[in-house]
C-alpha cells in the first residue's frame, strides 16, 4: 500500500513536469514570435530549457531509485507491525485495548487519591506484573509515572483519636478544625462510637472517641447542611 502511493506520488511529480515543460516551450515560441529573438538567444534559451529538464528527470530517476529500494527491503504495512509487536508480549488488539482501558481507570484514581491508597498500590502492581506493560505505549506511564503518583499521594490516617473534656458536645467536637471543621457531621463521630455513646446528648470527660475520616460523600453531604442552615431568629 505505501509503495503504491509512493509510485503514485511519483507519476504524478512526471506529469506534472512534463506538462510545465511543455507550456515553457509553448511560451518560449510565442515570445520568439513576438520578440523575435536571434538564432544565438534562442539556442541560448534551449539550451537552458534542456538543462532544466535534465535536472528534473534525474529527479525522477532517483526517486524510482528510491521505490526500488523499498521494494527490495520488503516493508510491512504499519498495521501489521503492530500485530506482530502485540503478538511478542502474547496479547491481541482486544488484549491491548482492555489493558489501556484499565491503565486510564487507575489513573484516574491515583488523581483522585480514591483509597485506599494500599489497594491503588496492589492495582497498579497487577498492571505491572502483566507483559502488555513492557509495550512503548504504557511502559513509563505504569512503571514510572503512576508510581510517583503513588509515592507522592500522602493519606490521611484512617481514625484520629479524641479525648473528651469538660463541656464538650458531638457538634462542638465535629466542628474542630482539627476534625472535620463541620459541626453538622457529628453524626459520624456518634456512628463511629456507639459502643460509648447512649445518647449523642450525653458524653462525658475522659472518654476517648475514634474520629474517622470522612468519605466523599459525607463531605459533600454535610458542606450541603452548613451551607443551607438557616438559623432560627432570635424572638
Amino acid at each position: 500500500m505505501i509503495l503504491k502511493k509512493l509510485e503514485d506520488v511519483v507519476m504524478n511529480f512526471k506529469a506534472k513536469l512534463l506538462g510545465i515543460l511543455s507550456l515553457v516551450l509553448l511560451f518560449s515560441f510565442v515570445n520568439f514570435a513576438q520578440e523575435e529573438m536571434t538564432e544565438e538567444q534562442w539556442e541560448a534559451e534551449m539550451t537552458s530549457f534542456k538543462e532544466k529538464k535534465a535536472a528534473l528527470e534525474s529527479e525522477i530517476s532517483a526517486l524510482k531509485s528510491d521505490i526500488d529500494n523499498l521494494k527490495a527491503m520488503n516493508l510491512q504495512d504499519p498495521e501489521e507491525c503492530i500485530d506482530e509487536l502485540y503478538q511478542i508480549v502474547g496479547a491481541t488488539r482486544n488484549d491491548v485495548n482492555n489493558y489501556r482501558k484499565a491503565v486510564n481507570e487507575l489513573d484516574g484514581k491515583i488523581k483522585r487519591k480514591e483509597g485506599p491508597k494500599d489497594d491503588r498500590q496492589t492495582d497498579l502492581n497487577t498492571l505491572k506484573m502483566n507483559k502488555i506493560s513492557a509495550l512503548p505505549e504504557f511502559f513509563n506511564k505504569v512503571h514510572n509515572q503512576m508510581q510517583r503518583d503513588l509515592d507522592n499521594w500522602v493519606e490521611a490516617p484512617k481514625d484520629i483519636n479524641y479525648t473528651v473534656k469538660k463541656g464538650d458536645h458531638l457538634w462542638g467536637i465535629a466542628k474542630k478544625q482539627e476534625h472535620y471543621g463541620n459541626p453538622f457531621a457529628w453524626p459520624v463521630i456518634y456512628k463511629a462510637n456507639r459502643d460509648q455513646i447512649k445518647n449523642p446528648d450525653l458524653i462525658y470527660p475522659d472518654q476517648n472517641f475514634k474520629i474517622p475520616n470522612l468519605t466523599e460523600e459525607e463531605k459533600s453531604k454535610y458542606e450541603k447542611l452548613r451551607v443551607n442552615y438557616k438559623p432560627a431568629p432570635v424572638q
